[in-house]
């Protein structure tokens, strides 16, 4: 069960009580006898438990990066928070979506539920909108036709590693961001598993190009040759988009990384 889930069922069971002790128990309650211990704990958390479960399922979420794909933008261990409505607003726990507000744009980090799992949830970057011709070649972006501009900076020493990478400063859109390249990782992608619309990607030895289809989009990790992304496993319904991750709150390891990133 998801945390969502098990929110939800605390709220139905604490405003239950709440209301079931509004409307009968203490009508009919001797004067002056104490509240029960489950009546008591249900009212004293029901309004705590509707704020969180408001504010998580409509404004704002937080979530822990798990793992390196996303560094050097993202490292482990840093707690975030995600936007729940920049691109519209869903019902809790079936995802529906009811209000159309907005739509991921190239350039984002987005926070989504893993199409093979969806009880994972992953964070990447958008690479590919719908209608897009996405190539990875030679690791370098080429979208719709145009090479993506990059920079060359200062190599990114790997805490985990003890390796150097080369970094640019990518330009996707006007969202400057930097990304990481392995030398010594091959440009080729491994054929991946079966997926949804496998047959609009075209592997060969220097990469990969894909038709991005309706409804769908093409994400990518920013440490490039270290993430598990679209490039592998196809590509992220709209359906399974959480939000927009935007705001870094803590990182245990490094107090001083807090704020927005792009």
């Amino acid at each position: 069960m998801s945390f969502e889930g098990f929110l939800l069922i605390l709220l139905v069971i604490s405003g239950a009580v709440w209301a079931l002790e509004a409307a009968s128990l203490r009508k009919h309650r001797p004067q002056g006898q104490a509240q029960p211990w489950w009546v008591e704990y249900s009212i004293s958390f029901f309004p705590v438990i509707l704020i969180v479960f408001l504010l998580r399922s409509f404004l704002v979420e937080p979530f822990k990066i798990p793992s390196g794909s996303m560094i050097p933008t993202l490292l482990v261990g840093d707690y975030i928070l995600v936007n729940k409505y920049d691109y519209g607003i869903r019902l809790p726990v079936i995802h529906t979506k009811i209000v159309k507000i907005g739509e991921p744009r190239r350039g984002d980090v987005i926070v989504f539920r893993y199409p093979d799992d969806p009880s994972l949830d992953y964070i990447k970057r958008v690479i590919g909108v719908p209608g897009d011709t996405v190539e990875y070649r030679d690791k370098r972006l080429i979208i719709n036709g145009h090479l993506v501009p990059e920079q060359r900076i200062a190599d990114y020493l790997s805490r985990s590693t003890m390796q150097y990478y080369r970094r640019y400063v990518e330009d996707l859109d006007g969202v400057k961001h930097e990304i990481l390249i392995d030398k010594d990782a091959p440009a080729y992608v491994p054929r991946p598993r079966a997926f949804p619309f496998e047959n609009d990607c075209h592997y060969n030895n220097s990469g990969v190009t894909c038709k991005v289809p309706p409804g769908h989009y093409f994400v990518m990790g920013d440490n490039r040759d270290n993430s598990s992304d679209s490039r592998f496993w196809g590509f992220v319904p709209e359906a399974n988009i959480v939000g927009k991750a935007f705001f870094i709150w803590l990182n245990l390891d490094d107090l001083g990384r807090f704020g927005a990133f792009h």
